[in-house]
């Protein structure tokens, strides 16, 4: 009886483990996977040997083909790679949808809330509101361009003050560059002094190195935060999630406190004069709390980031620098600051920032998406709720479409008669229906910070001082490592 019983067990678990490490039918191809932890210690053994995540995927990538089918943990992700396969992600409806794990809806109260992870009607129905909204307050229109080139006189006039030394540039923009959006958002700006603030970046540039696109470890392993909660990283993005939580908390408070619901003067205020004036459960404090921290770190991490590696490519590079300074010298003189008019004018300038957003490749993996119903990609099965990663970094390193990917050369971006041109493989706001909320406002901050910045100074390298490192820190996004730069005024 016993050894019967005992059989009966060891067949369970054998078959439990068979099902386990069985691959779907028609998966695409990739690594062996373990019971349990899948890939898990594969992927972090090629992450060290790498040093980014990224690096890892691309290593999948060479190995497998631009369709790699992994197991992480207990759920399926795919990756995809190269401009056609991740087009088709990107497009298609059965791949709209936005992955359910513990770790996406943790930042969210537990719940699939604010504009980024929601997903069907809500996440339309959100989105519109959000969108429509913050038109009324000045985005996209004549107002948010005057608010930039506000900030950007306030910036430049900061680094006058500072310039007789070396400044550090790795984190420079940050307030800036949310001023812009905060005010849409919530009706104020900062000091470019603030303390608070600058404190809250450092949060949410730590949210943004703690995680990968596919949730990590935690998202696979819920069980971890009650195990290991130290050594799974869960009290650590715990501590940074509520540091973010109690910030937009306050703010929602005091507008709770202040606000008229017949003249809404920001996002916050629209959306309690929502909650106030009609009977609908999607708009809640925590919708709205959800919905701030989207937008406040979508809104504020890529392009920070971004104008601070543009910093260091021009360090890297000064024959580039003085020749982004000779077309602006021609086109806007040396009498007034950039315009965002200017932008037609300036090709060169133009193609220069796009080299940096390539090269850069400030989000390497775009946001991920979820298989909403088994779909078909490339001759393979992607399974329902299958999470699927798409390698931006592969699309803009492609020696087939750039031929010396690795290269800094702006060139690439001028047609024949010296114009701008577009690249179908260049996709750092993404596209379609899920392409980047804010890409209007971050192409305005984007030019007028880099070219206000060249035109008002040279930058220098300061022999020890922290040197610029094109090799930035690895997570959700690629962020710079400290580094100060000399500016020498024009």
């Amino acid at each position: 009886m016993i050894f019967s019983l005992l059989c009966i067990i060891i067949s369970l678990i054998a078959i439990i483990l068979y099902l386990e490490v069985k691959k779907p039918k028609n998966y695409p191809p990739g690594p062996l996977w373990l019971p349990i932890v899948g890939c898990l210690f594969q992927f972090k053994k090629l992450k060290e040997k790498f040093g980014y995540q990224h690096l890892a995927w691309q290593e999948l990538y060479n190995r497998y083909g631009e369709v790699v089918g992994t197991k992480l943990g207990r759920k399926y992700v795919v990756v995809v790679f190269g401009e056609e396969a991740v087009a088709q992600i990107l497009t298609r409806e059965e791949f709209e949808g936005r992955p359910n794990g513990f770790i996406f809806r943790m930042r969210t109260f537990g719940r699939r809330l604010g504009l980024v992870f929601s997903e069907g009607d809500f996440w339309k129905k959100q989105r519109k509101f959000s969108i429509q909204r913050l038109k009324k307050f000045g985005y996209g229109g004549k107002q948010m361009i005057e608010k930039v080139e506000e900030e950007t006189s306030y910036l430049m006039e900061a680094f006058m003050k500072k310039c007789a030394d070396p400044i550090l540039m790795h984190d420079a923009f940050d307030v800036s560059v949310i001023n812009v959006l905060w005010t849409m958002i919530a009706g104020e700006r900062f000091d470019l002094e603030d303390a608070k603030l600058k404190e809250l970046m450092g949060i949410i540039h730590d949210a943004f190195r703690m995680l990968d696109m596919s949730g990590g470890l935690l998202n696979q392993i819920p069980l971890l935060r009650y195990l290991a909660p130290r050594s799974s990283g869960y009290r650590q993005i715990m501590k940074v999630m509520q540091g973010l939580w109690n910030f937009l908390e306050d703010t929602v408070k005091d507008h709770k406190n202040n606000f008229s619901t017949d003249n809404p003067k920001d996002l916050i205020e629209a959306f309690l004069q929502e909650m106030n004036t009609h009977n609908d459960d999607t708009f809640s404090d925590e919708q709205l709390i959800a919905s701030c921290l989207d937008l406040l770190m979508a809104g504020s991490e890529t392009t920070s980031n971004t104008l601070s590696f543009a910093v260091v490519y021009m360090l890297e590079n000064p024959e580039v620098m003085r020749r982004v300074q000779l077309e602006q010298d021609k086109v806007v003189g040396r009498n007034r600051c950039p315009s965002l008019q200017d932008s037609v004018r300036l090709p060169y300038t133009n193609a220069v920032l796009k080299e940096v957003q390539r090269i850069a490749n400030i989000p390497p993996v775009g946001i991920a998406h979820r298989a909403v119903r088994d779909a078909e990609l490339f001759g393979y099965t992607i399974p329902e709720d299958t999470i699927v990663l798409t390698s931006l970094y592969s699309v803009h390193m492609d020696p087939k479409t750039w031929k010396d990917p690795h290269v800094f050369r702006p060139e690439r971006f001028l047609g024949e008669e010296g114009k701008t041109i577009r690249e179908r493989a260049f996709l750092p706001f993404g596209y379609g229906k899920r392409q980047c909320l804010g890409i209007s406002l971050a192409k305005a901050n984007y030019f007028l910070f880099f070219t206000s910045l060249l035109h008002r100074f040279n930058l220098e390298k300061t022999p020890g001082e922290l040197q610029p490192d094109i090799n930035g820190y690895d997570g959700i996004t690629l962020s710079p490592k400290p580094f100060k730069v000399k500016l020498v005024p024009r």
